[in-house]
């Protein structure tokens, strides 16, 4: 069996973005492991959800650890950087947040993990961030070089397909954002101006999932304090959040031999193309 180590930026990232590749991974005997970059301490917590005086940093640090059990994942580790907040804020130039870490200090913290695991393969994100968000654009940074320091055989950015997505938005869009039972629902807008997700033309694999949709919906319910039961990807129905989440996609620059990848490799990712 193989070995797969996830790296996000913050609490929740793993749901939303490879829940779906972990948790199928998971199934099938390999080894599952999260890093996070930060503890999310910047995070807008759903209203209410805190009890006094609780720290959002430590229930979201807790959330991971529920969302990891839904996922199958055996271990989870977080570097000890701070949120950076988003683009553009105040927040970015604290000396001690994420964006600001030197990326080979930041990637030789992740190496010391990626060092004692092993992985066969390593997921990180995009050369965007998925959305630019400087923490997610410093994973992909400090992940690339980690995977180069441990030498780990494939390097998968995680990636939303931005054609494929506005496909299906359009299509849900022309039934009038509602399901198949009846239940409204309304498809959220979509940036189409390139700062969202990857075109199809540059994402080189796929990972098909949906049977490990209501696991991945899970591991999303886990992180309360960001995602109330009425947030809008939690409030799809079933068949739409299947549908629309049920495929993950990456971009890996360099391919293993075929004749020595790895086995979790050549299970779970298949060519775009």
């Amino acid at each position: 069996m193989g070995t797969i180590v996830s790296f996000h930026a913050h609490p929740d990232d793993e749901s939303i973005g490879s829940a779906g590749t972990l948790a199928k991974a998971a199934a099938a005997g390999h080894r599952v492991v999260l890093v996070f970059a930060t503890r999310g301490e910047l995070g807008e917590p759903v209203p209410g959800v805190l009890a006094e005086g609780e720290q959002l940093a430590v229930r979201r640090s807790g959330e991971c650890f529920a969302s990891a059990a839904a996922i199958g994942a055996a271990r989870v580790e977080f570097l000890g950087y701070v949120d950076s907040g988003m683009m553009g804020e105040p927040s970015n130039d604290a000396p001690y947040c994420f964006w600001q870490a030197p990326v080979e200090h930041a990637a030789k913290r992740l190496a010391v993990i990626l060092d004692e695991e092993e992985p066969d393969v390593l997921t990180t994100y995009d050369d965007n961030g998925g959305y630019g968000h400087p923490d997610h654009i410093q994973v992909h940074r400090v992940g690339k070089r980690a995977g180069e320091l441990s030498a780990v055989p494939v390097v998968a950015q995680g990636t939303t397909n931005r054609d494929w997505l506005l496909r299906g938005m359009k299509g849900m869009a022309k039934d009038a954002g509602r399901a198949g039972d009846g239940t409204a629902w309304e498809p959220p807008e979509i940036p189409d101006d390139g700062s969202f997700g990857k075109p199809e033309s540059e994402i080189t694999h796929r990972v098909e999932a949906v049977e490990f949709a209501e696991v991945k919906r899970r591991s999303m319910q886990a992180h309360a304090s960001q995602m109330a039961p009425d947030h809008f990807l939690l409030a799809m129905p079933e068949p739409i959040f299947a549908m629309g989440l049920g495929t993950e996609f990456y971009i890996v620059d360099e391919l293993p031999n075929p004749a020595t990848a790895p086995e979790v490799w050549s299970e779970l990712f298949v060519p775009l193309r």
